[in-house]
């Protein structure tokens, strides 16, 4: 398979392409991103033989078999639906759209041209959540509740790379969307039941910096969700799994 990852020089544009390295019979032919020099020297360093500013350079080339995007989350709408449109199956990073209406259309398009396309809800596939998925599968564990804890400290715009980004980072989008994902996809339901609160907006960036979210599923189990990005502190996700045969802690 040969794939293009767009946004590929971003934080993780580069985990993607440094994924894909690690899989048999995967070849990265393309790599797009917004700035000329970048983009060149990151398919020069990575042996890559084709880099373009823009995905539909990429999108017409006969060497893509499929398209990774890790782009800005307000480019991710209206460059999957073009991935689908050129009939390039596609991985687009969460959120796979910022408003119900764009993903709406994703959702359309991709029912229209048949052509596959994937949300990046990978937390389900971290070794510690698929150690919880089998026992749930094999009848020997049920979730009571899902205790989960994502902190950071982060009060200026940076990547994971500790370089400016050029779209917001957002407790919401790009953290809180994989723990809706993680406890319906635990739970095998759809939530019934959900709020959220935020806290105050930082004044230069626009953005909650402190959010609560609670789930519920038919079945009766629930999810209580803290995040903050005033954590001045220990970094990361704590899962905490309160089960009706022991509590078990997952952490990434």
């Amino acid at each position: 398979m040969k794939v293009c990852v767009a946004g590929a020089y971003g934080a993780f544009g580069i985990k993607h392409l440094d994924a894909l390295a690690n899989i048999d019979g995967v070849q990265v032919t393309s790599v797009m991103g917004p700035t000329r020099a970048k983009i060149d020297a990151l398919a020069a360093e990575r042996g890559i033989g084709h880099a373009a500013t823009s995905l539909d350079e990429c999108l017409a080339r006969d060497d893509v078999d499929a398209v990774i995007l890790a782009t800005p989350t307000q480019l991710h709408a209206e460059q999957t639906i073009a991935c689908l449109r050129a009939g390039k199956p596609v991985l687009v990073e969460i959120p796979m759209s910022d408003t119900l209406d764009d993903a709406r259309a994703i959702c359309a398009a991709q029912k229209e041209t048949g052509v596959l396309a994937m949300a990046g809800q990978v937390r389900r596939f971290n070794p510690s959540h698929q150690w919880i998925q089998s026992r749930i599968a094999a009848g020997e564990l049920k979730i009571q509740q899902m205790d989960v804890q994502t902190y950071f400290f982060r009060r200026s715009n940076m990547n994971a790379k500790g370089e400016p980004r050029s779209w917001t980072d957002h407790l919401l989008w790009h953290h809180a969307c994989h723990t809706v994902d993680l406890f319906q996809y635990q739970t095998g339901e759809t939530c019934s039941e959900a709020f959220g609160i935020q806290g105050p907006p930082h004044p230069e960036l626009g953005i909650a910096m402190d959010m609560t979210i609670g789930m519920k599923v038919p079945s009766g189990p629930i999810c209580t969700l803290s995040l903050s990005f005033n954590n001045d502190g220990p970094l990361g996700t704590v899962f905490r799994y309160i089960c009706d045969n022991g509590t078990y802690i997952a952490r990434y």
